[in-house]
């Protein structure tokens, strides 16, 4: 950890339940229990695991991130026609795998995550996994959540669940760093006469952009959050693109919740890559996420977005 960076309690004790996996040499200890940190949004986990796996004296250490995981693990289990062996392919020979913004809201995502897990137990690999949510409460929806409890009952029974759920979201309170993520900036922007004019291609899928120029791509929020496009779209086109800007972004409210979804999934997939996100809406932070129902993990989207420089008027508060 930096030595400028002040830890609280919480955290202070969150590192060092994960010290506690690595011996003297700063290597995995064989052991069956890993560690599940879990907390709102803001409260440095990713940071946390962040600093556990670049201090780890070992190259067979994974770390993924939701998004990215399942759009490889899809990706794998296409080329080698068994979701079995997609597992075995990107687990390689790990000893430590780091699991970050793990969360469960799709039936289809938790029988996948369910195999995944099984997978990493059965081989006594350590995991480290971050988290919004509790074990108790990942796929909450009342319909499927039965069937995931014997999953949730694994990772009980294999990690450590530890809580990094202070009431500070420290993201509000940080100075803004100039880089990556944070170097984008959150416009109010009224203006409506956008085009889509460019079109880039995803796998097999065409999405209309506003603009492509090198490195850079402008989409309009209806014509990319408005369509039937995914997290392993984003994953995919973050890998393309390193400038990115969303123009015409509605209070979310105003939109169906599957748009709102996407528009969550799309932060997540740019934050995660550390990619510039100039992001133009109609209305100040605090109202483009406020009052919108039965969308999981937007505290976290608001918290993400935060971040980005931004007029007083649109600062969250």
């Amino acid at each position: 950890m930096e030595d400028n960076v002040t830890l609280d309690a919480d955290q202070l004790r969150a590192r060092a339940r994960l010290l506690e996996l690595l011996d003297r040499h700063g290597r995995p200890m064989k052991r069956h229990r890993g560690i599940y940190l879990h907390g709102r949004p803001g409260r440095g986990k990713t940071m946390l695991m962040d600093d556990f796996f670049a201090g780890i004296a070992s190259h067979r250490k994974r770390r993924f991130h939701f998004h990215n995981f399942f759009a490889r693990l899809h990706t794998a289990a296409h080329e080698s026609g068994s979701i079995d062996k997609a597992i075995d392919n990107l687990l390689g020979h790990a000893e430590l795998v780091c699991f970050d913004e793990f969360h469960v809201h799709d039936i289809g995502d938790a029988m996948l995550i369910a195999r995944m897990l099984d997978a990493l137990f059965a081989r006594r690999i350590v995991l480290v996994v971050t988290s919004n949510y509790p074990p108790e409460q990942l796929l909450p929806n009342p319909l499927f959540h039965d069937r995931f409890l014997p999953t949730i009952a694994r990772i009980l029974a294999h990690l450590d669940i530890v809580s990094v759920d202070g009431p500070l979201d420290y993201r509000t309170r940080a100075a803004h760093s100039g880089t990556g993520f944070a170097s984008g900036c959150y416009r109010i922007d009224d203006a409506r006469d956008v085009d889509t004019s460019e079109i880039v291609v995803s796998g097999a899928r065409e999405i209309h952009a506003s603009a492509v120029d090198g490195s850079a791509i402008t989409f309009d929020f209806a014509a990319l959050c408005g369509t039937a496009t995914a997290a392993s779209d984003y994953v995919e086109l973050a890998h393309r693109f390193r400038l990115w800007t969303l123009r015409d972004v509605p209070p979310l409210r105003e939109v169906p919740p599957d748009w709102a979804m996407r528009f969550v999934n799309l932060v997540d997939v740019l934050y995660d890559a550390d990619l510039e996100l100039t992001l133009e809406a109609r209305t100040a932070l605090a109202d483009l996420v406020a009052d919108v129902p039965a969308v999981p993990d937007l505290a976290r989207t608001a918290s993400r977005l935060s971040e980005l420089r931004q007029p007083e008027s649109a600062v969250l508060r």
